[in-house]
């Protein structure tokens, strides 16, 4: 999977189930910060990533994930 597919997926999730605005979606955006993805949030983007892209997420390698950049990489780095 290209990144270009991973940020399309991504991206589209968290406009329509996280609810978050497509403006904002911005490679250096801070997830909880900039984003407001709270803890909450955070439940319903693991169930969403392992049911879109097939692979189980371990907290302990979320912790150092702060940016979006950085998860699509996090992500990408699953995948392929």
């Amino acid at each position: 999977m290209t990144r270009e597919e991973i940020i399309e997926k991504v991206n589209t999730f968290l406009i329509e189930e996280i609810e978050i605005d497509e403006n904002d979606l911005k490679g250096d955006a801070l997830l909880t910060k900039d984003l407001g993805i709270d803890s909450l949030d955070f439940v319903d983007i693991v169930v969403i990533v392992e049911r879109t892209f097939g692979f189980k997420i371990k907290p302990e390698e979320m912790k150092e994930v702060k940016t979006l950049d950085q998860f699509y990489d996090y992500i990408g780095s699953k995948v392929n």
